[in-house]
C-alpha cells in the first residue's frame, strides 16, 4: 500500500483542519458565501445582529469572529474553522482594523512558535493558523482601490490572499470582464502576491498545470451567493431570483463560485496549508527569532527580550537533539528485540532438530535391538 493511500484513509478517518479567514467591507456578501460554501446556515448579518439606532454614529471598528463547521468532501472529513471579519472598511480610518486583522494573523502563528519550542508539548493543541484569506472587492466595475490594495499588500505576507468579486451579478457579462482585467492589472502594478494557484511548467504534470492554468484565469474569481433555493428547469437550485430569470449560484456560467469552493475545501487545500506552514510562517519565525540580532540599534528590543529569543532557540535545538536520541535510541531497542528474536528462534529450531535427532537414534536402536533378537532366535 502506497505512503499516498494510507494518508489519504487516515485523512478520511481522523479529518482535515483547514481555517478559512474571510474579509471585506459590508455589503460585498461575505456571509452569503460563508453559509453557501458551507451549504448551511452557520453565520448570521453581524449588521443586523448588533444594529441599535442610537449606536449608528459611531464607528465600532473591526470584529473577529470565528465559526467552526464539520464538512465531508469526497469523503474525507474537513473541521473548517471560518474566522469572519464584520465592520472592516466602515470606518473612515481603517488603520485600526487593519492593525487587527494582521494581530490576529501573527498572534496564530506566536502560539504555534510558543508551543514549539516547549519541550514538552500539549497533545491537545490546535492550530488556528488560518491558512486562505478570501478578500471581497467592491463590485465598482473599476480596478482596486487605495483601500484594497493596502490591506492585501500588508497580509499577504502572512496568508495566502484570494481577491474575489463580490456579488458579481451586479455587473454585465462585458462589465465583469473589464473588472477583472483592471484589478489584475493593479495586483500586478501594485505588486501584491495573491495567491495565483502556482505551477512549474518543468515539474508538475499536465493535468495540474491545466487545472492551475485554468483557476488562474479566473482571478480574480466573480462570485455570486444566495441562502434561497428555486425550482429551474424542475431542478432545485441555489440561486438569485430576477425579473428575467435565475442566477445559479452552482453554474459555472453564471458563477466561479464552485470553481473557488472546489479548490478550497478540495483539489488546493493541501497547497495552502504547505505554503501557510512552509513558507509564510517559517518567514515569519525567521523574523521573530532573530528581530534585532543584525541591528543592535534597536531601541525596542532590549537586553531581556534578546535574551527570551536565545533562550528560545537553544530550547529549540536542544528539543531537536532530543528527539534525535530518542529517535536513535528507539532504533537501537528495535534492532536488539529483532536479534533476540531471531536468536530465540534458532534456538528454538536447534532444540526441534535436538529431539528430532534423538527419537530417531532411539527408533534406530529399538530396530537394531529387534534385530538383533531375531537373529539370535534363528541361531538358537
Amino acid at each position: 500500500m502506497s505512503s499516498t493511500t494510507i494518508h489519504r484513509k487516515k485523512n478520511m478517518k481522523k479529518g482535515i483542519q483547514f481555517c478559512l479567514m474571510v474579509a471585506g467591507v459590508s455589503g460585498t456578501g461575505r456571509t452569503t458565501f460563508i453559509n453557501s460554501l458551507c451549504n448551511r446556515k452557520v453565520i448570521s448579518s453581524a449588521a443586523a445582529e448588533n444594529y441599535d439606532p442610537k449606536e449608528a454614529h459611531q464607528e465600532k471598528g473591526v470584529t473577529i469572529r470565528s465559526v467552526g463547521v464539520e464538512l465531508e468532501e469526497d469523503g474525507t472529513r474537513i473541521s473548517l474553522n471560518i474566522v469572519d471579519t464584520p465592520g472592516f472598511g466602515d470606518s473612515i480610518d481603517n488603520e485600526a482594523s487593519f492593525a487587527e486583522i494582521l494581530g490576529y494573523l501573527e498572534r496564530q502563528y506566536d502560539d504555534i512558535l510558543a508551543e514549539e519550542s516547549r519541550i514538552k508539548r500539549n497533545p491537545r493543541f490546535r492550530d488556528n493558523r488560518v491558512h486562505a484569506l478570501v478578500y471581497f472587492i467592491t463590485p465598482t466595475g473599476h480596478g482596486l482601490r487605495e483601500l484594497d490594495i493596502e490591506i492585501m499588500k500588508r497580509l499577504s505576507a502572512r496568508v495566502n490572499v484570494i481577491p474575489v468579486i463580490g456579488k458579481a451579478d451586479s455587473l454585465t457579462p462585458t462589465e465583469l470582464a473589464e473588472s477583472k482585467k483592471l484589478i489584475m492589472e493593479d495586483i500586478e502594478y501594485y505588486k501584491i502576491p495573491i495567491y495565483n494557484f502556482p505551477y512549474d511548467v518543468e515539474e508538475d504534470d499536465e493535468l495540474t498545470i491545466d487545472e492551475n492554468a485554468e483557476l488562474r484565469s479566473k482571478l480574480p474569481f466573480a462570485i455570486v451567493g444566495s441562502d434561497r433555493t428555486y425550482m429551474v428547469d424542475g431542478k432545485e437550485v441555489l440561486a438569485r431570483k430576477y425579473p428575467w430569470g435565475h442566477v445559479d449560484v452552482e453554474n459555472p456560467k453564471h458563477s466561479d463560485f464552485i470553481a473557488l469552493r472546489n479548490a478550497l475545501l478540495g483539489s488546493h487545500l493541501a497547497d495552502l496549508k504547505e505554503i501557510t506552514h512552509f513558507s509564510l510562517y517559517e518567514n515569519y519565525r525567521t523574523e521573530r527569532l532573530s528581530k534585532g540580532v543584525a541591528s543592535g540599534s534597536d531601541a525596542s528590543l532590549n537586553a531581556e527580550e534578546l535574551a527570551s529569543q536565545s533562550f528560545m532557540l537553544k530550547e529549540e535545538q536542544l528539543r531537536r537533539e532530543e528527539e534525535k536520541l530518542r529517535e536513535i535510541e528507539l532504533k537501537v531497542q528495535r534492532e536488539i528485540t529483532e536479534k533476540r528474536q531471531e536468536l530465540l528462534m534458532r534456538e528454538h529450531e536447534l532444540r526441534e532438530m535436538e529431539a528430532r535427532f534423538a527419537r530417531e537414534s532411539s527408533v534406530v536402536s529399538q530396530d537394531d535391538a529387534t534385530t538383533s533378537s531375531v537373529i539370535t532366535a534363528g541361531g538358537e
